[in-house]
């Protein structure tokens, strides 16, 4: 069975995107947890990944032989080795378009994810209202969020990114996330779309976990010095 090593569920963005798209889709895998530490060469955590990941981070999905280190590159394997699961639409240009929408989010938004970091446990309402209010890169990032998400939708219909559940709304569930935690103004539809993916049942599953996990990591909290 397929390994599917993922860092703290509670700030991990990146390995929550392939564990939702796995869960969600029914494919098994064993899960393998490596705490979030300092991240040091000489951390447990590279220890940990020492001879599984070439470059020492998570996600990474390691099938027999096959060992893939990005969540992308992990998505689209997936893709390959599952088509019943249909992780991207049959259509060209709709799968042309998921694919363009993945990739604009692992290389940007970058103002967004640095200054709201992925924390599900917390509620930081009043954080987001300053970051709004004084980061310009993160209004930015949330316009074209709300411009990417409603062309995606419209083409589609809906009610998710391509239609039905994909690698789309994988990848962007933990942008989802940060929009709750910090309370980031968005219009009713697209609020009505992250409402959606959380409902996933394995957007569901991922919260669980992060809720259950009760590990404050202070590198990982910017804005608060406990929980």
């Amino acid at each position: 069975m397929p390994k599917l090593y993922i860092g703290n569920k509670n700030y991990s963005s990146w390995s929550m995107r392939p564990w939702v798209l796995m869960r969600q889709a029914g494919i098994a895998f064993d899960e393998v947890k490596v705490r979030f530490d300092s991240f040091a060469p000489d951390s447990q955590f590279k220890r940990s990944l020492q001879g599984i990941s070439p470059a020492g981070k998570v996600p990474v999905l390691v099938d027999g032989p096959l060992v893939v280190w990005d969540s992308l590159a992990i998505a689209e394997t997936l893709a390959e080795q599952y088509p019943a699961k249909q992780l991207w639409p049959q259509d060209p240009a709709a799968r042309a378009q998921g694919r363009s929408a993945c990739a604009e989010m692992h290389s940007g938004f970058t103002a967004l994810r640095s200054h709201c970091p992925m924390n599900i446990e917390a509620r930081l309402p009043d954080i987001g209202a300053l970051v709004w209010r004084d980061q310009a890169g993160v209004r930015a990032d949330v316009q074209r969020l709300v411009e990417l998400w409603d062309a995606l939708l419209q083409a589609s219909g809906g009610p998710l990114l391509l239609g039905r559940f994909s690698i789309a709304d994988a990848y962007f569930a933990p942008v989802c996330m940060r929009l709750i935690t910090y309370g980031l103004p968005v219009p009713p539809h697209i609020a009505a779309y992250v409402e959606r993916v959380r409902a996933l049942p394995g957007v569901q599953d991922w919260i669980a976990g992060a809720l259950a996990e009760q590990d404050f990591r202070a590198f990982e909290e910017p804005y608060r010095l406990q929980r």
